[in-house]
């Protein structure tokens, strides 16, 4: 059948076949590694979160309301 395809479409019906082979293989063994991935990398967000919300607020706090600061006069 490959050989009635013209040449210059040969390369995307293979990649085509490869990608419904793929398609077709079992997958459920791969969901367990899946979750964890995606636990760490949220758990490593909310760190990050976490740590830009303290500095942030850190900084917040350290601002002068009052207005003790020099006059330009």
């Amino acid at each position: 059948m490959i050989d009635k395809v013209p040449l210059e479409l040969q390369p995307i019906v293979w990649w085509l076949r490869g990608r419904i082979a793929l398609a077709q293989t079992d997958e459920r063994g791969e969901v367990v590694p899946w979750v964890i991935i995606v636990a760490v990398t949220a758990a490593l967000a909310i760190g990050v979160g976490a740590i830009i919300v303290a500095k942030v607020t850190s900084k917040a706090n350290n601002i002068n309301l009052n207005g003790g600061g020099k006059s330009g006069g």
